[in-house]
């Protein structure tokens, strides 16, 4: 067989895998519009060590407050963007001299909701080594969740599958958790705790409360107030 023959036989099976690979992605991504995730890699590898705690919540009983929170102290352009804020990653990119002001997002970042969802839920997180290798897919995901999904899914699957805790996932869990109460009732206060120990919740505590989330709940609340009165906002909580 001449060397040529052998790598059209390579080229046809890496076509074959990539297209594959495309049409599963795409019928996972159109079931997880109506139903949730069954689990995902950061619940599975949580698991072993320290249970999966999780109750999926629709969004008529997720709180306004918590959905209010997540994108002040995360996402405050999410109604905006088309999956990426590209703002904020020029600024990320490229810093203002020392001395000048500018706005730094008040989740500390660049990464959107959407992003977060990506790697969350198809994808996997942390790993400084393999990092790069999840880029081009989450790309393609968070790009595929917005065209397919929608704004109002993407929070509510977000607010059910973020980490909230060691092993707790979602709203549902980490209020009952905390506060003893379903998601729907939280309060802006304490929604704005449980928000607060992202984007870390093994390393900041709700409750207990770590030092972070003290610092950082008030300041949570206060971007609430800022931005609650914005028409796009207003929209996509109804």
């Amino acid at each position: 067989m001449s060397t040529k023959t052998t790598w059209r036989k390579v080229w046809r099976v890496i076509r074959w895998t990539v297209a594959m690979m495309f049409i599963t992605s795409l019928i996972y991504i159109i079931l997880c519009r109506w139903l949730m995730p069954p689990v995902t890699l950061t619940q599975a590898g949580d698991a072993f060590s320290y249970g999966m705690k999780r109750d999926y919540v629709s969004w008529d009983k997720i709180s306004r407050n918590v959905k209010l929170a997540a994108i002040a102290s995360e996402d405050q352009a999410f109604p905006d963007h088309g999956g990426f804020d590209w703002d904020a990653i020029d600024k990320s990119l490229h810093p203002k001299k020392k001395g000048k002001k500018t706005r730094i997002p008040p989740g500390g970042g660049a990464s959107t909701i959407t992003q977060q969802v990506a790697k969350n839920v198809f994808l996997w997180q942390g790993g400084s080594m393999t990092r790069y290798l999840r880029k081009v897919p989450e790309t393609y995901f968070t790009q595929m969740i917005e065209w397919v999904w929608g704004k109002k899914r993407i929070l509510e699957v977000y607010l059910n599958v973020v980490e909230m805790g060691p092993g707790i996932f979602g709203i549902e869990a980490a209020s009952q958790k905390y506060f003893r109460k379903h998601a729907a009732a939280l309060s802006r206060t304490e929604a704005a705790m449980i928000i607060a120990c992202l984007p870390n919740p093994k390393r900041f505590s709700v409750k207990p409360m770590s030092r972070r989330v003290a610092w950082r709940y008030p300041q949570i609340l206060q971007q609430m107030n800022n931005i609650e009165d914005d028409p796009d906002i207003q929209a996509l909580l109804k």
